[in-house]
């Protein structure tokens, strides 16, 4: 199948959450958090970070209280 689908069709604004490795991030990150191994990060559909977050729950609390449909990436 080779027809183009527009996926913004139905005006969904779909955000991405994702683990991060605090040991993984600049050196200002990591020290304001607060000890913890990981923290989540949401992404646009472009995949530019628009927060980092402490948990999983506060990234999806985040994302539909700015109208925003959050899902999980592995």
């Amino acid at each position: 199948m080779n027809t183009p689908f527009d996926f913004n069709q139905d005006a969904r604004r779909i955000v991405y959450v994702k683990a991060v490795d605090v040991a993984d991030l600049p050196a200002e990150v990591q020290a304001g958090a607060q000890g913890l191994d990981h923290l989540y990060a949401v992404h646009d559909a472009q995949g530019q970070q628009l927060a980092l977050v402490a948990d999983r729950r506060m990234a999806f609390i985040l994302a539909r209280q700015n109208d925003l449909e959050p899902v999980t990436v592995h």
